[in-house]
């Protein structure tokens, strides 16, 4: 994988959609239960504005989106938790 690969559109869309997600979970409370739903939503919508059109190819690719972006702020919160947690037991 390239660099130019790496800082795409579908790494920033990656990134938007977690930094979205994480905005919407901390300013509105909506349970985590949402958050795959609201995710799903978000993932189509942006596809959809990315691609210009709608069919099955850019559902999967708005459900990709959903999937990663979910995937990403789980994954900074775990590392953020766990630091936290550590830091805790040092001091």
């Amino acid at each position: 994988m390239s660099v130019e690969e790496l800082i795409g559109i579908e790494y920033t869309a990656y990134v938007a959609l977690a930094v979205l997600l994480y905005a919407i979970r901390q300013a509105t409370g909506i349970s985590n239960r949402y958050i795959p739903l609201t995710a799903v939503i978000l993932g189509i919508a942006f596809a959809m504005l990315e691609y210009e059109t709608f069919n099955y190819d850019v559902l999967l690719e708005g459900i990709k989106y959903a999937l990663y972006g979910v995937g990403t702020v789980a994954t900074v919160k775990y590392l953020f938790v766990k630091n936290m947690r550590e830091e805790e037991r040092t001091e």
